[in-house]
């Protein structure tokens, strides 16, 4: 059996480039205020680390422009990524854990599995594509889908949609959100769309639920497609 390779950056740096990875996905600027937020961190920290991810070329960063992987920094990520969603699948699949729990437990794992385990989950789960949350889980080689869906709020009124993907961050948004029914794959529709920032009223199955325009912002979708007779 072949030892697996010793991990090149510590597991600050990896949280850290992950973070980055994820911010970039969603916003078209990674500033240090925003990273210190999302990390939980102070901005002198984040600052600190910064300098550290420059020095080990991961990122670029320059004033005004925010924070940037290079694409050394971006292969690292997807590599921290991938253990990650691996495990929350493995986790949900295998050991019957619930899409609100998953996370926490992948993130406490991730930084610690060999290739050869990592490998070992992919092929017991025969090679998934997603993840519990319906995020795309990198391939061995970096390579990722783009994640897919729209945003729940710019869906057009009485239209049937299908859930694809569900922000991961709030444990307890998922748990609202399965109480309501709306899990991956499920059938919804857009009834109405209450003026002045008021909530959205959704069919699901055969039942009515007003949901606020706050969780609506964790549900992606898409059209269903037409079923032919």
């Amino acid at each position: 059996m072949t030892p697996s390779a010793p991990r090149l950056f510590s597991q600050a740096v990896e949280d850290y480039v992950k973070a980055i990875y994820k911010i970039q996905g969603e916003e078209e600027t990674v500033s240090t205020t925003h990273l210190a937020r999302y990390m939980n961190k102070t901005p002198a920290a984040v600052t600190k680390m910064i300098k550290q991810l420059a020095e080990h070329r991961l990122i670029t960063h320059a004033s005004y422009r925010g924070v940037r992987l290079t694409p050394a920094g971006e292969k690292v990520a997807l590599e921290v990524i991938r253990h990650h969603r691996l495990l929350e699948l493995y986790l949900h699949q295998a050991l019957g854990y619930g899409w609100d729990e998953v996370d926490a437990e992948a993130e406490q794992l991730e930084h610690h599995i060999s290739e050869e385990f990592e490998e070992r989950i992919d092929r017991m789960l025969n090679y998934p594509l997603t993840d519990p949350h319906g995020d795309p889980i990198p391939t061995r080689d970096g390579a990722i889908a783009p994640r897919r869906g729209l945003p729940l709020l710019e869906a057009e009124t009485g239209t049937a949609l299908v859930i694809l993907r569900v922000r991961d961050r709030d444990p307890e948004a998922l748990r609202y959100l399965k109480r309501l029914g709306m899990e991956l794959d499920v059938r919804i529709v857009v009834v109405e769309k209450m003026p002045f920032n008021g909530p959205i009223i959704l069919r699901i199955g055969e039942e009515t639920h007003s949901v606020g325009r706050e969780l609506a912002g964790h549900v992606f979708v898409e059209p269903m497609a037409e079923e032919t007779a």
